[in-house]
């Protein structure tokens, strides 16, 4: 677990990265990477915004999309890192448990092995 003291010794071009990694692995993102995209996640860097928090920000954003009935249209992709950033923000101001995301992706992780 990566915390705020620790994000703000970590080289921006790793944080970046490593950002960007998790973006690209999120389930429903086009896994490409824009411009845009590493200027926020550069921005998130200078804002000392802990990696933790981003992952469990996509891992909540997420498990809402997938929350949906059956029977309900399906969503686009996500094509921007710029859709999670509101997610980013309430995780940031809420700051639920550590037991809360591992019970999430626990869920996804079921229901990702189901489709």
């Amino acid at each position: 677990m990566i915390r705020k003291a620790e994000v703000q010794r970590m080289q921006q071009r790793e944080y970046v990265r490593r950002l960007l990694d998790a973006y690209r692995a999120t389930p429903g993102t086009t896994g490409v990477v824009r411009c845009a995209d590493r200027l926020l996640a550069a921005q998130l860097h200078e804002r000392g915004v802990p990696l933790e928090v981003v992952e469990n920000a996509l891992t909540l954003a997420v498990a809402r999309r997938m929350a949906r009935p059956a029977d309900a249209p399906p969503l686009g992709m996500i094509r921007s890192l710029a859709y999670f950033f509101p997610v980013i923000e309430e995780v940031l101001e809420t700051q639920p448990s550590l037991e809360y995301f591992q019970h999430l992706r626990s869920r996804l992780a079921k229901l990702l092995s189901n489709r």
